[in-house]
C-alpha cells in the first residue's frame, strides 16, 4: 500500500505516518530505491492503532518504542503505572489550585483592608488648605483610588501595590536621595503649603518614572491623605501621559517642610 492508501486506512494524515517513520516507530515494509516512495502492509494498521493509543494516553516516544513488541500483560501494567502517574499529577494540580485560590482570596482580603484604610484616612483629610482644591476635585480623586484597587483585583496585578516598613523609613529615604539611578529635577525647602509651589513641578515628562519625597513638619498629620492627594493631582494634570509615580513621606528633622522630585534616568514607562 502507498503511504496515501495506508494513511486513509488508518484515518490519519500522511504526515503522521512520516513522523512515525522518522521516530522509528512505524517503518515502511519497503522503500522504492528509485522514487523513495514508502509502502506499507495492511497488517501494520494494528501497529498504528497501538502507537496512536499509547501516544494519546501520554506515553513518550521512548516508552512507546519499548512497548511495541511487548505482550498484552506488559502493556496493561504500563497503563496501570501511567494512570497512577497521571493521578498523582492531577492530585498535585488540585492541591496547587486550592492553594492558589486560597492565596488569591487572602491577597484580595489584604488589598481590601488597605483600600478601606486609605479611604478612611482620605475621608478624614481636608486638602483645601494644603493643596487648594475643591470638594468635587477631591471626590474625583477618591474615586480614582477605588478604580486603582478595582484594577489590581480584576487583573490580579499585585505588583502595583507595594508596602513600606515604617521601621526602615530613614534607610529608604537615604536610598532615594543617593540612588545613582535617580536624579533630583526639583526641590523645595521651608515651604508652608504645596499649593504655593505646585505649578513649579507639576508638569511631568511623558514616559518617565518619578519619586516624590517629602519631609513634613509635625503639624501636617494624615500622611495617607496627603500622599494620595498629591498623587491624584499629578495624575489629573498629566492625564494622557505615560508615567509611574511613587510617594515617600517622612518626619522633618529640623521642623521645616522639605520636598524632592526625583526622576529615574533614561526611563520609559510602557503603561
Amino acid at each position: 500500500m502507498t503511504i496515501k492508501e495506508f494513511s486513509n486506512l488508518c484515518g490519519c494524515n500522511p504526515q503522521t505516518i512520516r513522523y512515525y517513520d522518522r521516530m522509528n516507530l512505524l517503518k515502511p515494509v519497503k522503500v522504492d530505491d528509485w522514487t523513495g516512495y514508502r509502502f506499507y502492509d495492511e497488517s501494520q494498521a494494528l501497529d498504528f492503532v497501538k502507537i496512536k493509543n499509547l501516544q494519546t494516553a501520554g506515553f513518550t516516544i521512548g516508552e512507546i518504542k519499548e512497548l511495541l513488541d511487548a505482550d498484552n500483560e506488559a502493556i496493561y501494567e504500563a497503563f496501570t503505572k501511567k494512570i497512577k502517574e497521571q493521578e498523582d499529577r492531577l492530585n498535585a494540580m488540585l492541591e496547587i489550585q486550592k492553594s492558589y485560590k486560597s492565596e488569591i482570596t487572602e491577597m484580595t482580603k489584604k488589598i481590601e483592608e488597605v483600600r478601606a484604610k486609605i479611604k478612611m484616612r482620605m475621608e478624614d483629610y481636608n486638602p483645601s488648605l494644603e493643596f487648594g482644591i475643591d470638594n468635587a476635585t477631591y471626590d474625583h480623586m477618591k474615586g480614582q483610588v477605588d478604580d486603582f484597587f478595582d484594577n489590581i483585583i480584576k487583573n490580579r496585578d499585585y505588583n502595583k501595590l507595594k508596602y513600606l516598613d515604617d521601621d526602615n523609613s530613614e534607610e529608604i529615604e537615604q536610598n532615594l536621595l543617593n540612588d545613582p539611578n535617580l536624579v533630583t529635577c526639583y526641590e523645595k525647602h521651608g515651604w508652608d503649603a504645596v499649593k504655593d509651589f505646585y505649578d513649579e513641578f507639576s508638569v511631568l515628562e511623558d514616559g518617565q518614572e518619578y519619586k516624590l519625597l517629602f519631609e513634613l513638619a509635625s503639624d501636617k498629620a494624615n500622611w495617607t491623605g496627603f500622599a494620595n492627594t498629591i498623587l491624584g493631582m499629578l495624575i489629573l494634570k498629566n492625564k494622557g501621559r505615560k508615567r509611574r509615580l511613587g510617594c515617600k513621606i517622612d518626619s522633618s528633622k529640623d521642623g521645616d517642610n522639605h520636598f524632592w522630585l526625583l526622576k529615574r534616568k533614561n526611563d520609559e514607562v510602557g503603561k
